[in-house]
């Protein structure tokens, strides 16, 4: 879908989308054990057409669907909240079939990358995180730290 998307683009969406033709190594957050905010990169959602808007949508709507239903809704309508002026989507490195690239999709609340770069663009890693209450994050200390500061 993103390649779909990618490649759906005009030439002028593609300069802003495109933001390096090197696909990094991995995917940038890592094994991270809590999400961090990466820096905007790519096209805003709302500099995109209604198909390719529409496109973006089913893209985060598949990563968020792999969680249970009732946990998924809550997301999906948290996202779709989002303004389009806030959810970016950019891609770096190949747009060809069997090369080397890499997506992220970004808003204020959640981060997906995806990367196929190793074993020749033949070895995916994808993510979802959600950059407010990660699912690695240490919840127990969070409540310690917010709510027992004097004990």
């Amino acid at each position: 879908m993103a390649r779909k998307l990618v490649t759906s683009l005009s030439d002028a969406q593609k300069q802003i989308a495109l933001y390096t033709n090197t696909a990094p190594a991995d995917i940038i957050t890592g094994a991270d054990q809590k999400a961090r905010v990466l820096e905007p990169k790519g096209i805003t959602m709302k500099e995109l057409k209604e198909d390719q808007q529409k496109l973006l949508k089913e893209i985060i709507a598949e990563y968020v669907r792999r969680a249970r239903s009732d946990f998924a809704d809550k997301e999906l309508k948290k996202i779709k909240s989002a303004p389009a002026d806030k959810i970016y989507f950019a891609w770096a490195g190949s747009t060809e079939r069997g090369q080397g690239h890499y997506y992220r999709v970004q808003g204020p609340s959640f981060l997906i990358e995806y990367d196929n770069t190793q074993n020749n663009a033949n070895h995916a890693h994808a993510v979802w995180r959600d950059l407010e209450n990660d699912f690695g994050d240490d919840i127990l200390r969070k409540h310690y730290d917010e709510s027992h500061k004097n004990k």
